[in-house]
């Protein structure tokens, strides 16, 4: 009988810098263990739900997190040395706004029932991070969608609507309960959490115990 594949959930958010540097250290740990069944699932966070649903202007983000520019140059400097050497030109100055990313989260959610979260995902962090487009843009979104190989006009008329909102919400709400607390968190086999962008041997390592160890059935984690 064949083994189940391995889930991994990635709980993440779009806004994040880190999750991107993340998601180059999450291939790399894949392509290692590439003889080996895995179900990578992207799953929603948010840093910052105080965010209004349209965004708010980026330098008024910036100094009250980080007190102004200055600071965020600072904060950023590790960042961007992190994102070169997994070759991401991040872009940070041309972002014009922070956004609350529920509506992003939303689309990572429906392109799972296609098969293209990981070109959603990787669509939307470019999106934002290099491209500095607004996260908070239905417009956006759709085309970013429609480009990883979504349906437009499906993604359009949902994104439109309220679908899925609230279950985006819970699911957010469900990854604080279980203790997420900074993102990326890898979630390996229902049984490791790895926090942080760790280095691809950390998330090999992890899924080398799983394989070893077989896998925890905890549906009630892992929801749909």
């Amino acid at each position: 009988m064949q083994s189940p594949a391995i889930p991994l959930d990635v709980v993440s958010d779009v806004m994040c810098p880190w999750c991107y540097i993340g998601k180059r250290r999450l291939e790399q740990a894949l392509a290692a263990t590439a003889a080996v069944d895995i179900d990578v699932r992207w799953r929603p966070f948010q840093l910052d739900a105080t965010i209004p649903e349209g965004g708010m202007d980026r330098q008024e983000y910036l100094a009250n997190k980080f007190g102004g520019a200055e600071g965020a140059a600072e904060v950023y400097k590790s960042v961007r040395e992190a994102g070169a050497a997994e070759d991401i030109p991040f872009n940070f100055e041309g972002i014009t706004r922070s956004p609350n990313t529920v509506n992003a989260h939303r689309v990572i959610r429906w392109s799972h029932s296609v098969g293209l979260q990981d070109q959603v995902v990787e669509g939307l962090f470019k999106l934002y991070f290099i491209d500095g487009g607004d996260l908070t843009d239905n417009d956006a979104l759709v085309e970013a969608a429609g480009a990883a190989g979504m349906d437009r006009e499906i993604v359009e008329r949902l994104i439109n609507s309220d679908a899925d909102i609230e279950e985006t919400k819970n699911e957010i709400a469900l990854a604080q309960k279980m203790g997420v607390t900074g993102v990326p968190t890898f979630i390996v086999g229902q049984k490791y959490a790895i926090v942080g962008a760790q280095g691809p041997e950390i998330i090999a390592g992890a899924i080398a115990k799983v394989m070893e160890e077989g896998v925890q059935e905890l549906p009630e984690e892992r929801p749909s």
